[in-house]
């Protein structure tokens, strides 16, 4: 299925585009705006529940830079490339589950994937308490946590996109903003408790913690019935799509950003090590960029539902480049690296949570699920291979960072103008609110 509705077919784009330049609610929002009552307590509920799923999930995925500078040196005697792909594989697994999970999402609703999810996430950080070796790590760690994210991440926000309409980016943007909170909290936590526990105890208490909190998201999060949307039998992958222009180029935009945006949270601490900052400092730079990222999560989200989301989804990604090559590049003392981190977590914090409510916006809400699930499973295979190839350029350069941080700079500068492009196929003005 397309984007387009109401008997259009793909030709006659003109009407669709007319539609969105006229009213904000656009092909997903289906049903009239007078039959569509905004918010009300179980939608913030919802938006609750999601920030709380996200904060044990995603913010512990933000948080990885800590257990890769904790096993560089306690842990496992390994590179901090081959300790990359742990991180990796729990982006990978958290990507690629999202096709199958949307799908799910889309015809049972979200209190079973998010039920499973909590019990995976313990189970996983239990496990990974147990881990001796790089291989328990892979497993359990990678892989076994990164589905347990995805099953909490996804249906998570796909329920919040149902219950707002005219809000929906803030509404997503606040849900998203738990990730940011948990990747602040999560290294405080882990350098408190790696020296005074061990890492076995530290890691079982934050399998006990998750299970606390991801259970309360579990009673919260729930999914706004569309009456206008009857249940169909459709393919796990929506092929239709690739006639919707506009969303392709979004899913290829995307595919250049994600093999990009993660690797400063996984090479920060060691930048700044490497630059001669203490010990404390580098360690404590995630929080501040995850501090960047609540911000960036809430404030360019309610501006957006104000200008457009495609708006501000294309400066956010284009600053995030402008970020790594104009500020990373040259960033030597202490100020200036704790600068990039956190101006680097608000812009890519904003394009994070900017980037559901555009798929949202030019999908059927029936498709919102599935085509969310889409995107996040192409974008897997550049978010797996993006740590450990910034590692190895990193060798390759005998330890200098110029190469990894052109890199980096470089592919979101090249996917935000793909998605900019997506924008005009949507609407050709400059100044329309998209």
């Amino acid at each position: 299925m397309g984007v387009y509705h109401n008997g259009l077919s793909p030709h006659r784009e003109g009407s669709f585009v007319d539609s969105l330049a006229d009213s904000e609610p656009t092909a997903v929002d289906h049903q009239p705006e007078s039959a569509f009552v905004e918010g009300g307590c179980a939608s913030y509920l919802t938006v609750l529940g999601a920030f709380l799923a996200l904060f044990c999930s995603f913010g512990q995925v933000s948080s990885f830079g800590t257990f890769q500078s904790w096993y560089e040196t306690h842990q496992l005697d390994r590179s901090p490339t081959s300790i990359a792909w742990i991180g990796s594989l729990q982006l990978w697994m958290f990507f690629f589950s999202g096709g199958f999970i949307g799908r799910i999402f889309d015809s049972y609703g979200p209190r079973v994937l998010m039920i499973l999810g909590t019990l995976l996430h313990s189970f996983s950080l239990m496990m990974t308490s147990l881990s001796t070796e790089y291989y328990q790590f892979i497993l359990c760690q990678g892989v076994l946590f990164g589905l347990s994210t995805g099953m909490l991440f996804y249906p998570s926000l796909a329920s919040v996109s149902t219950h707002f309409q005219k809000y929906r980016a803030t509404a997503i943007g606040i849900s998203v903003a738990g990730s940011s909170v948990g990747g602040i909290i999560y290294p405080v936590i882990l350098d408190h408790l790696f020296p005074k526990l061990g890492f076995a105890w530290t890691v079982r208490i934050l399998g006990f913690l998750g299970l606390g909190i991801c259970s309360t998201a579990v009673a919260l999060v729930s999914r706004r019935p569309n009456p206008h949307c009857a249940a169909t039998a459709r393919p796990w992958f929506d092929v239709g799509v690739v006639r919707d222009v506009p969303f392709v180029l979004l899913v290829c935009g995307s595919f250049l950003i994600c093999f990009a945006i993660f690797i400063p949270f996984f090479y920060i601490i060691s930048y700044a090590s490497a630059n001669s900052l203490s010990l404390a400092t580098p360690f404590y730079l995630l929080s501040i960029m995850n501090a960047g990222g609540v911000l960036g999560r809430i404030a360019p989200a309610v501006l957006s539902d104000a200008i457009g989301r495609f708006n501000l989804l294309i400066p956010s990604a284009l600053l995030s480049g402008v970020m790594c090559l104009g500020l990373w590049l040259c960033a030597q003392t202490r100020a200036e690296i704790i600068a990039f981190a956190f101006l680097y977590g608000f812009f890519s914090g904003a394009f994070i949570s900017g980037i559901n409510p555009c798929v949202a916006q030019i999908s059927e809400m029936r498709e919102v699920g599935t085509r969310m699930g889409m995107l996040y499973t192409l974008v897997s295979l550049p978010s797996l291979f993006g740590g450990p190839a910034a590692g190895a350029l990193l060798a390759r350069a005998n330890g200098s960072y110029t190469p990894v941080i052109i890199l980096s700079g470089s592919l979101l500068v090249a996917g935000s103008l793909i998605i900019l492009c997506s924008r005009l196929k949507v609407n050709c003005r400059l100044c329309a609110k998209v």
